[in-house]
């Protein structure tokens, strides 16, 4: 099918410009969100009639949103999810879930903005575009962590596998530390009076008689 574009369409072309799509993209997406035409005689003649006012319309949008890309670009929010030891969350984050953490936040972002080629399905830090006018974009990152204490690392910069290895290697110096303990205990034991007497190697050889 053959549409007249009424803004620009990532990927697919400029204002006013002619384009041949997808039956069904132009039907479920492009004509009724208003951001084409069907190619037609009268429609064209009706886009030559309003390209001024759509031109200002969209210089408007376009301004009103690079004032809220300026607060929005580099934000940072905190998204709890429950996940394996390895890091692999139970579950996925999705658009909408990335919209209501920055809605939560104070920001107006709808989930039609949020641009996820696939669902995070991991802990860590996930830089996000997110499109707020067809030529505006700002770039947020989710942090998305199994606690509020665990988000805090990680926006420090430690992965959840630098956290895990640092997990194991204290573990492992407390058993170690342990076992030295006790062999310190053991050697003052045999240093008091009384303690167990020390054992003498007296030799294959030797006749303990004398």
């Amino acid at each position: 099918m053959q549409v007249v574009l009424l803004e620009r369409i990532e990927k697919l072309g400029q204002m006013g410009d002619v384009v041949t799509v997808k039956s069904g993209y132009a039907r479920n997406f492009l004509l009724p969100q208003g951001k084409a035409l069907r190619s037609t005689e009268a429609n064209l003649k009706r886009f030559e009639r309003e390209r001024a006012q759509l031109e200002a319309r969209n210089l408007e949008q376009k301004q009103e949103a690079e004032t809220v890309a300026a607060r929005l670009d580099g934000q940072q929010f905190v998204i709890i999810r429950q996940a394996s030891e390895s890091g692999s969350l139970y579950g996925s984050v999705a658009a909408r879930d990335v919209a209501e953490a920055a809605t939560e936040a104070g920001f107006t972002v709808e989930r039609r903005q949020i641009v996820l080629d696939r669902p995070v399905k991991e802990l860590g830090l996930h830089p996000i575009r997110v499109t707020l006018h067809p030529e505006v974009d700002a770039t947020i990152t989710i942090n998305v962590a199994r606690s509020q204490e665990e988000a805090e690392l990680q926006e420090s910069g430690k992965t959840i596998q630098e956290l895990r290895a640092e997990e194991e290697a204290e573990a492992e110096f407390d058993i170690s530390e342990l076992f030295d303990e006790r062999g310190l205990a053991a050697e003052d034991m045999s240093d008091e009076p009384g303690g167990p007497a020390p054992i003498i190697d007296m030799g294959e050889d030797e006749d303990p008689r004398g």
